[in-house]
């Protein structure tokens, strides 16, 4: 394009005084070569939307999802409260790990109750299933999801639960669309973040941690709304999302 631009601009006794005759065929050259104004930053490799995604915590590090110092730190059985949830759902622990909530969420959603536990490695599944099976917990299943996909039923989840893991999603555009998919007409997706802001989780590493505001920069633009933030666990965020209609 620039070049047949500039062939028609050099003909002679068509375009005026030469010094014209170049500014346009500079124009031409510029507004061919410059990106447009329009175009979107992409983000560099292992970061999204500024945010350096974290490293997934191996297998190997199932013993400190069981911790006891976990209960103080995070109180998991006021979030499991918190959440709304109802006996007969289906429900999703998304990046299980070792099943730690997952075995507090079959107790929620009882019998008639059936508990996905979700994860990337097949090993912490093996995991999951062994702790729940030691505890006579009979209503867990386990369901092996991929870096941008985590399998799940279109349009049948009530809830899904998400604890300190988005954050290490490597593809996290695929998997925001693929939980907005799986989820029911009034699914909700809870999502547990250890705070950026203030001190309170200061014991947890800066690239496994997120702020308010990061948050909902990633998620309103994927198609969710925000139903409600709960701020009262003691280390970290609690965001309850839609779908947005």
């Amino acid at each position: 394009m620039a070049r047949t631009l500039a062939r028609t601009v050099t003909q002679p006794g068509t375009c005026g005084p030469q010094g014209a005759t170049v500014a346009v065929v500079l124009l031409a050259v510029l507004a061919v070569s410059l990106p447009p104004a329009a175009a979107q930053t992409v983000d560099e490799p292992g970061t999204y939307k500024g945010r350096k995604i974290a490293d997934v915590m191996s297998f190997r590090g199932a013993g400190w999802l069981e911790r006891a110092t976990r209960i103080e730190e995070e109180n998991p059985d006021a979030l499991i409260a918190a959440l709304p949830i109802e006996k007969g759902m289906l429900v999703v622990d998304i990046g299980c790990g070792s099943g730690y909530h997952a075995r507090r969420l079959a107790a929620a959603v009882g019998p008639e109750g059936t508990v996905l536990c979700n994860d990337i490695q097949p090993q912490m599944l093996r995991i999951a299933s062994e702790l729940a099976a030691r505890e006579g917990i009979t209503n867990i299943s386990t369901v092996l999801g991929t870096e941008d996909d985590p399998n799940l039923p279109e349009g049948e989840v009530d809830l899904m639960l998400i604890v300190d893991v988005y954050h290490e999603f490597s593809q996290p555009e695929p998997m925001l669309h693929a939980m907005r998919e799986a989820l029911a007409p009034d699914g909700v997706i809870a999502l547990v973040e250890f705070r950026l802001e203030g001190r309170s989780a200061a014991h947890i590493k800066l690239d496994h941690r997120m702020s308010i505001e990061q948050v909902m920069k990633e998620w309103i633009p994927a198609g969710y709304d925000l139903v409600e933030r709960i701020d009262s666990l003691p280390t970290q965020h609690l965001f309850l999302f839609r779908a947005a209609r």
